[in-house]
């Protein structure tokens, strides 16, 4: 409903709030940004360097153990070649003799093979077995024992080659007891037939004693002998894996696919860990020996290392995290105490700007209410002289007459609606069923809305009664109709909803209670919020000069706020406004009745119906008042001040009513009067008149018949009636009230 809303270009500026401007925003990304470059550019400098280092590590470790491996290599094809050389010294002394002559010659083979074993320390013994596996000769004992090897798997495969050299798995020596590994020759005749074997028995603790003095300055190395197939022939320090694997698969693997030596990185089934591993063939024998290190010992060396320069570095970084860190809470703390200081002074520069409001309003809000007040007894001369015109004819001016009455009731309306916004209207409150009420108010709504704009109005039965003045209430929902119409030039729709609302806490200054909210929506061009802000202030109009007086919406919120509630307003641009009429819930009962709309009997020209004691100090008002009185029967004594009239009813001068303004010079003004003639002569009829609405509470109080300025001429001949018909029945003595 956008009034072109009742907003005028006065004062049009919003309150500045004089505080100085702080980007706090710029502040706190910049210190964001020196955090992360302090947390980036360390971070990536050490993550490189790190890198770099780790790569480093591991190239530096798989050289050593290739160094490793190349020395364990050499130190194994030292030992094979010997073998070698001494099996090929042993078929060269056994020529082609076959078991039986092997045998007798035992004891001469037997001293030599002693006494090569005996030269060589990694020799366990040197046997010499027949074609069918049984032990010819032996290093050690004399005669040989009984021993037959046929069944055994390097046997076998040695009897099946003809040139290679078989290497047994891990072995106890039956006869020493030593643990070994054995390396296995055939012998063969000069035609090609199989003799037998010479197995030189080598000990495995002469190649782990070796693995352990060249490895003896880490213990993360690991040095290893196997064979072609990955069988454990030494290793140093044995497997960690329980049991102990006979074979390691992976190297086997790695062995089948990549040939002699390399260097590969595995997950070792000997001790369970990522393994860096160089392996390399011993020679042309099918062994190969292996060097390797645990991934975690390079990883954990380099940490140690790489972690402390890295530590070194980042101690200063932290030290310029923790700053930054904690600029950015100061900053933070600093911002919500500025907000504070900022909403502080908001607030005092608001309370300020409203309490100048306030005075400037109350000032405005005494001197419409003075001119009004100055108005209305004007109104009254008017009115009155027209009552006497239409009483005596006209006098052929009955046309003019009419016009003056005509914008008598225009003037009447203005007046009432300065009153209103002043907060000084007289009201006429009483217990309202909306959903009755309404119905009845529905054509003046309509005929406010024009033709082009629908109404629709939804008031169930079940809406609260309210206790407002129903006239104020019926001028507020006009001035929204007429501001909606406004908003919708080409026409649209506007909806009355009331409701039932119940407030649980203090909202926009309405106490917690029940109230019936009446939501009046139009989808009209809507207002923007700055406009929203001000909608309700009196004299504000976005109207053209000659449009609008800007007194519309302040009515509404002074209606309402007299009422004990208040309005609010809900508007987009584009879609429409909703003005909402908060109204207390009246917890009596409502009114349902029409009211009596019937004119008193017409007693004009009736004389002596009474005398009216008429105290009024605006002459004018008097002498056309009393020409009224005059022309309904009663007569009339004028007095200009209550004193006076005081006086002269202390002098004994008695009167069927007693008719006086409030406001009035001099010490008793009309309340007092009736004050004191109610406390002097308790039967006296006395009845006040008043514009304002503080004195027309006040004179409620006081008990006595109130007419509200400017009055219709018709309310003043219904007082009269009631005075004379209840003189002529009640008889002397009885006491007088109206209400």
């Amino acid at each position: 409903m956008t009034e072109h809303r009742e907003v005028s270009a006065l004062d049009s500026s919003a309150l500045e709030i004089p505080v100085p401007p702080r980007d706090f925003g710029a502040t706190r990304r910049i210190l964001i940004v020196v955090l992360l470059a302090s947390i980036v550019t360390p971070l990536f400098f050490i993550i490189g360097y790190g890198y770099v280092g780790y790569e480093s590590r591991l190239s530096d470790s798989s050289e050593v153990i290739d160094r490793l491996a190349r020395v364990a290599e050499e130190h194994a094809v030292k030992v094979l070649d010997l073998n070698r050389e001494m099996s090929s010294r042993i078929e060269q002394l056994l020529g082609s003799d076959d078991d039986r002559q092997v045998l007798a010659r035992q004891e001469e083979v037997h001293q030599i093979l002693g006494e090569m074993a005996a030269r060589l320390p990694q020799i366990a013994g040197i046997f010499v077995f027949g074609e069918n596996g049984d032990l010819l000769v032996s290093s050690h004992y004399y005669p040989a024992p009984r021993l037959n090897v046929r069944d055994r798997v390097d046997f076998e495969a040695v009897q099946k080659r003809d040139s290679e050299t078989e290497v047994s798995m891990p072995l106890r020596d039956a006869i020493s007891g030593t643990d070994v590994f054995t390396t296995n020759t055939a012998r063969r005749s000069a035609d090609g037939r199989f003799l037998g074997v010479v197995t030189i028995s080598l000990r495995r603790d002469y190649f782990l004693s070796f693995y352990q003095e060249l490895a003896a300055r880490d213990s993360a190395l690991t040095l290893g002998l196997f064979r072609r197939d990955g069988a454990i022939l030494a290793r140093s320090p044995p497997p960690r894996m329980n049991p102990a694997p006979a074979h390691n698969l992976p190297l086997a693997r790695a062995i089948e696919g990549k040939g002699a030596f390399d260097r590969i990185r595995i997950e070792s089934t000997l001790d369970g860990v990522d393994k860096l591993l160089a392996y390399r063939q011993v020679g042309t024998y099918p062994l190969y020996v292996t060097a390797g290190i645990a991934v975690s010992a390079v990883t954990s060396r380099w940490l140690q290392h790489d972690g402390l320069i890295a530590l070194a570095t980042l101690i200063p970084c932290t030290g310029i995290w923790l700053l930054v860190v904690f600029s950015l809470r100061r900053l933070k703390e600093e911002q919500a105490a500025w907000e504070r200081w900022r909403t502080e002074v908001g607030m005092r520069l608001t309370a300020e700007a409203a309490s100048r409001q306030m005075r400037r309003m109350g000032a405005l809000g005494n001197l419409v209410a003075n001119v009004a007040h100055d108005f209305n007894n004007l109104l009254m001369v008017v009115k009155a002289n027209m009552e006497l015109a239409r009483r005596k004819g006209f006098n052929g001016l009955e046309k003019e007459v009419t016009a003056v009455e005509r914008a008598s009731l225009g003037a009447e309306v203005l007046a009432r609606r300065l009153l209103s916004v002043a907060r000084k209207q007289p009201l006429r409150e009483d217990a309202t069923q909306l959903s009755d009420w309404l119905k009845d108010a529905a054509s003046l709504i309509e005929t406010s809305l024009g033709e082009k704009v629908e109404l629709t109005l939804r008031a169930p039965e079940t809406v609260w009664p309210v206790y407002v003045d129903a006239t104020e209430l019926e001028s507020a929902l006009i001035n929204v109709a007429v501001n909606a119409k406004d908003a919708m030039p080409e026409g649209g729709k506007f909806v009355i909803r009331c409701e039932n609302v119940q407030l649980l806490q203090t909202s926009a200054g309405l106490k917690p209670g029940e109230y019936v909210v009446i939501a009046c929506t139009d989808n009209g061009t809507g207002m923007p919020p700055a406009v929203v802000q001000r909608a309700f202030e009196p004299l504000f109009t976005t109207k053209a000069t000659s449009a609008g007086t800007g007194l519309g919406l302040a009515q509404v919120f002074a209606m309402c706020e007299q009422a004990g509630g208040t309005a609010r307003v809900d508007s987009v641009v584009g879609r429409g406004t909703t003005i909402r009429l908060f109204l207390p819930r009246w917890a009596g009962e409502a009114r349902r009745e029409g009211a009596d709309l019937s004119k008193p009997e017409n007693v004009a020209g009736v004389a002596n119906q009474g005398s009216v004691l008429l105290v009024e100090d605006n002459v004018e008002v008097a002498a056309g008042l009393a020409a009224v009185l005059e022309v309904f029967g009663w007569r009339a004594r004028h007095e200009l001040t209550g004193d006076a009239a005081l006086q002269l009813l202390e002098d004994g001068e008695r009167f069927d009513l007693i008719l006086s303004d409030i406001q009035m010079p001099g010490l008793n003004n009309g309340i007092d009067v009736a004050e004191k003639v109610r406390r002097a002569w308790p039967h006296q009829a006395i009845a006040l008149m008043t514009g304002y609405a503080e004195e027309f509470e006040r004179a409620k109080h006081a008990d006595v018949t109130i007419l509200s300025k400017p009055f219709n001429i018709d309310d003043l001949q219904a007082l009269l009636q009631r005075v004379h018909v209840s003189t002529r029945t009640a008889g002397p003595g009885t006491e007088l009230r109206f209400s």
